[in-house]
């Protein structure tokens, strides 16, 4: 844990200084390479025809894969369980024709690693695809249940790494794949991303670099995409104080102890920021006492009623729908903490996690290309999922690189607990949305 860094090797700096120049680059060249687009979206040509009769034609078999990866356990921790799960990729990518690999993170990071499959077209707009096999927790057996599947994974994100799939199986079997400028990259680390990040992400910024436009296939909610995520970050408040007798509290020799200024300032975080839209923080573990330790998530305390205590340990996240919200909310903390009441001291020290994929133009192209691939196809608008409903996630990493849509892989509910489930019926209209939008935008 340490001070924040602006700078990463290998990495984009997510600063506002940045950011926001390369995003309206990447807009602006958008909207060009897509006029053409939207001028004959108007509805389903023969050619997309073929794709919809195709994933018609094998949703039993995307189910069927569906339940072998769900059945197969991938936790982040289980290095094992992801690396076999990606193997299983490896070879539906491999039997498209796709330059497939396999990228380990170093021993020490305790990550497996991630998949990159490429086309080597040279035709056309370049597409990223995203997705992820691993998976937070572990142990419930792919089961159906009517027209739903449950089990581990299954809508985070097993259902969408199969959408993804598909959708290309459907362009291979037609031929609208061939020459096309394609990367698919599945992340065994997306639920606890390995640290360094500039490690970890290393490769995606990369692909990204090459790419036009980014699509992730994390759940769909509602008939919704997602053209925002809030970033997330963590925090830790280190608050001492003298300790003594109790009798002599609140005295100007004595002090007010390390509690009482760990309360104030929790109190005037709230105070001063949670109204603001888009930014929460929450505080998720404290110690105190005379003696205190805390190792990560684990911690203890020790104390008597008669002891002014001397130490507090609070760690928490902080999230945020951009750089600025961020860098001005770590700003307004740091003047709350230095305030301190008489005889305490406190410091806070603050650690990037994801940073936030930021509403930007060339998302809402995205949005309303996919809108129009809908309506099209008979299953409806599509319109912008509220960015304070989505946590942070991959495609974050490249949205100041590219413009970039999420939220269009599997429908469902229960994701991070037990009873995870899928609808499959959604299923084969979610695969052809993107089968069509991929073609589309590969044109």
């Amino acid at each position: 844990m340490g001070k924040t860094t602006t700078t990463r090797r290998g990495l984009p700096a997510w600063g506002p200084a940045w950011g926001p120049t390369l995003a309206r680059i990447a807009s602006a060249f958008l909207f060009v390479i897509l006029s053409s687009t939207f001028n004959y979206a108007q509805k389903i040509s023969p050619e997309e025809q073929k794709l919809v009769d195709y994933i018609d034609a094998h949703t039993g078999e995307a189910i069927a894969l569906l339940e072998k990866t769900v059945n197969i356990e991938s936790p982040t921790e289980n290095l094992a369980g992801v690396r076999q799960v990606g193997a299983v990729f490896k070879a539906e990518f491999e039997s498209l024709g796709f330059t497939v690999k396999w990228i380990s993170m170093p021993a020490e990071m305790k990550r497996a690693g991630h998949l990159l499959a490429e086309t080597k077209g040279t035709k056309g707009k370049r597409l990223l695809l995203l997705g992820h096999i691993d998976t937070v927790l572990s142990g419930e057996k792919f089961r159906r249940e009517g027209s739903k599947a449950f089990g581990t994974g299954t809508v985070d994100m097993k259902a969408g790494d199969v959408v993804l799939l598909y959708a290309l199986k459907a362009l291979r079997a037609t031929g609208a794949l061939n020459d096309t400028r394609i990367a698919v990259m599945l992340t065994g680390d997306e639920e606890n991303a390995g640290r360094p990040l500039e490690v970890s992400r290393g490769d995606m910024v990369t692909a990204a670099k090459g790419s036009d436009m980014a699509l992730s296939f994390e759940s769909t909610v509602g008939n919704t995409a997602t053209v925002g995520r809030r970033g997330a970050s963590s925090w830790t408040l280190e608050v001492t104080g003298k300790t003594g007798h109790s009798a002599g509290i609140f005295r100007e020799d004595s002090g007010n102890g390390a509690i009482f200024e760990a309360a104030r300032i929790l109190n005037q975080f709230y105070e001063a920021l949670h109204r603001e839209k888009y930014l929460t923080f929450n505080p998720s573990v404290i110690v105190g006492g005379t003696e205190a330790n805390l190792n990560e998530v684990t911690g203890t305390a020790t104390g008597k009623t008669n002891v002014i205590p001397a130490k507090v340990i609070v760690k928490g996240d902080l999230r945020f729908i951009g750089e600025q919200q961020k860098e001005a909310a770590r700003a307004r903390m740091r003047e709350i903490v230095a305030q301190n009441l008489t005889g305490a001291t406190a410091k806070i020290t603050f650690e990037d996690g994801y940073p936030a994929m930021t509403p930007a133009e060339g998302n809402y192209v995205l949005l309303k290309l996919l809108d129009q691939v809908s309506q099209d196809l008979g299953f409806g608008k599509v319109g912008a999922l509220d960015p304070g409903d989505r946590g942070a996630g991959d495609i974050a990493f490249v949205s100041n690189v590219v413009p970039g849509l999420d939220g269009i892989g599997g429908k469902g509910g229960g994701a991070h607990a037990p009873s995870e489930f899928v609808d499959l019926q959604s299923l084969p209209m979610l695969t052809k949305r993107a089968a069509v939008l991929i073609y589309r935008l590969t044109r």
